[in-house]
């Protein structure tokens, strides 16, 4: 868990990437999903549509970026890293449960640590 407000979230995620990469971790290893807006990368590229998008995920040849509401559509990667950078608590919830099954091997989470521990079910 790497600690971060909301605000910074993105922020803790996109260093958690390099520090990934830079352990020597291929690209396409690296799944970053996020709770709340999406990250600018997944902005930019669906611009040029969602089967160009989603196409970009199957050759897993690069980082990639989902939010939430992709989610469902999200492949498994040995490194899964959340931006828990918003979204409600159920949204939370789904998306820390959807990334623990999609991590092989590394899951990292980026936010609040009590809303993490929350989501996660610790602070009941």
């Amino acid at each position: 868990m790497i600690p971060a407000a909301e605000g910074g979230a993105l922020d803790a995620a996109d260093e958690a990437v390099d520090l990934l990469l830079d352990s020597g971790r291929p690209p396409g290893d690296i799944l970053v999903l996020t709770t709340g807006e999406l990250h600018p990368w997944a902005e930019h590229e669906l611009s040029f549509g969602e089967e160009a998008y989603w196409a970009q995920q199957a050759a897993a040849d690069d980082v990639f970026y989902a939010g939430a509401d992709g989610i469902g559509s999200a492949a498994a990667r040995p490194a899964v890293v959340v931006a828990v950078n918003g979204g409600d608590d159920a949204t939370v919830a789904g998306v820390m449960g959807q990334a623990m099954k999609l991590a092989g091997a590394l899951l990292v989470l980026c936010g609040d640590p009590e809303r993490i521990n929350k989501a996660a079910g610790a602070g009941a």
